[in-house]
This record gives structure tokens, sequence and C-alpha cells, in this order.
């Protein structure tokens, strides 16, 4: 597995991580509140809003994210502020969405609240959420892994900003964003037309 790493900043004030165009990578950023994170945390995975929804304000926040190469498709996002985390990684697999939805029944049984949006498909639990969406690559080489979907898994730690439904729809919202940024890396051969937000909870 080939990861290629960028630069780590750590500043004092404001900091801002560019790649220089690369869609894989590593970024870390330590600023002063979470309103001086880069608008788009994680490489421009996800929404700065979404994790300011997610997490209290503090004095300082931090950020990083990782992608692996789509020959073997790993992607974690994490951002903090003082003790309190969001946080999710994307996965490659071979999972159909029937076989996903079996493997997380007790899920359901504990309340999760089902959410989709076309083949996005999401699962949004008090302080966690999971999404399935299919992905199989647009080549397959020799002795390549074969893959049909991309799976995410994100949860919040610690105090958070918001609860109840609200909190719900932030992080489920999160693992959505996430599983767009991996899907455009993963040259996925389906054509996928994912939301700019995920419908209401309880919507569909």
């Amino acid at each position: 597995m080939r990861t290629v790493t960028g630069k780590r900043t750590a500043v004092a004030g404001t900091a801002r991580a560019v790649m220089a165009g690369a869609v894989f990578g590593y970024v870390e950023v330590f600023t002063k509140g979470i309103d001086r994170l880069p608008e788009k945390p994680c490489g421009g995975a996800v929404d700065r809003g979404l994790a300011a929804d997610a997490l209290p304000s503090a004095r300082k926040a931090e950020e990083r994210g990782k992608l692996t190469s789509p020959d073997d498709l790993f992607f974690s996002c994490y951002v903090r502020t003082d003790d309190s985390i969001v946080s999710g990684e994307v996965q490659a697999g071979r999972a159909t969405e029937a076989t996903w939805q079996e493997a997380h029944r007790s899920d359901r049984e504990d309340g999760a609240v089902p959410v989709s949006a076309g083949e996005v498909k999401a699962l949004a639990l008090p302080t966690r959420a999971r999404v399935y969406v299919p992905c199989a690559p647009r080549r397959t080489e020799a002795g390549a892994k074969e893959r049909r979907c991309l799976t995410v898994r994100a949860r919040t730690i610690g105090e958070t900003r918001l609860h109840g439904t609200a909190l719900r729809q932030v992080v489920a919202g999160f693992a959505c964003q996430m599983a767009r940024h991996a899907y455009e890396a993963g040259e996925c051969g389906e054509t996928i037309a994912f939301p700019g937000e995920l419908p209401r909870l309880g919507s569909n």
C-alpha cells in the first residue's frame, strides 16, 4: 500500500493547509479556534461548519486527514477541540447494500434512523453514523482486490454542541461528505450524484 505524505504545518496563529493539488495525502493543522480551521478540513473532505455544529467552542482546534491510494483505499478525518472529537473512516469493501444492512441490523435494533439519497445509504445513531456507497473501480489491475463499495464509520467523542436529532443529522452529514471525498479519489466506476446534504432524518 502506497501512501503519499504531505508536509505538516503547525503555527500559533492562523493556519492553513495547502495540499498543492494532491488528492492523496496527510495534513494536520493546529489553530486558536475551530473558526480558524480551513474552510474544508481534512484535505477538502468536509465542511468546517459541520464540525463547528458538532463540537463545542474552544481555545484551540486541530484537524488531520489521511487518504491512501485507490488500489487499497482508506481515508480518515479527525477534527478536535480540547477534549471533544468528531472523526470518521472510509474503507473499501466487498459488501452489497443488502449484506451491509444485514451486518448492521443491531444498529437498527438500537434505534438507528435510516436516511438515504439515491444510492447513498446512511444509518444515524445518537452519536454515530454509518454510510454505504457502491464503488466498483473503473479498472481492475491483475492482483488487485475486488471492490464493490465504500463504507464509512463516523462518531463524536466527548461533549458536543448539539444533541438529539440535530447531532444525528450532523454526524450523518459528516460521514456522507467523507464518503463523497473518498468516492471521487477512489476512481469508482459508477456515476453517483451525491446530495448537497442528506435529507432530514425521518423524511424517507
